[in-house]
């Protein structure tokens, strides 16, 4: 068992979520349980699952969580671009600063599984 808090890329996705939430208070209010309740889910889920996976016993566990985590910033980028082409996030600069940090997380998840996974191999 690791401490997550210790890990870059649970740091990354933690600011990812704060950043998500912040930029989302102001989508129109229709959209509060719909889009926005669905973006904050998913990103909450990314870091959620780094954390739970950390918790998890041997690295075939925390290789598996990592994958859900991957799916879920997959699932964020798409509602990202769905919040860009309705034209909800203020500008295009928010819309391409969230979508390099969705980028960048997912790059270091699937480095991290790989790792994992190699180690496990070679056990």
């Amino acid at each position: 068992m690791q401490d997550y808090r210790k890990l870059q890329v649970w740091e990354k996705a933690h600011n990812l979520v704060l950043t998500i939430y912040r930029k989302s208070r102001d989508f129109p209010k229709e959209e509060q349980y719909g889009l926005v309740s669905q973006l904050r889910r998913s990103a909450t889920s990314i870091p959620s699952n780094i954390a739970e996976g950390c918790g998890r016993k041997g690295d075939a566990e925390f290789s598996r969580f990592l994958s859900f985590a991957m799916g879920s910033a997959s699932e964020l980028d798409y509602q990202c671009h769905l919040a860009q082409d309705l034209g909800y996030w203020p500008n295009d600069a928010d819309y391409e600063q969230i979508h390099q940090q969705i980028i960048e997380i997912k790059k270091m998840l699937a480095a991290l599984i790989s790792r994992l996974d190699v180690s496990r191999l070679q056990s």
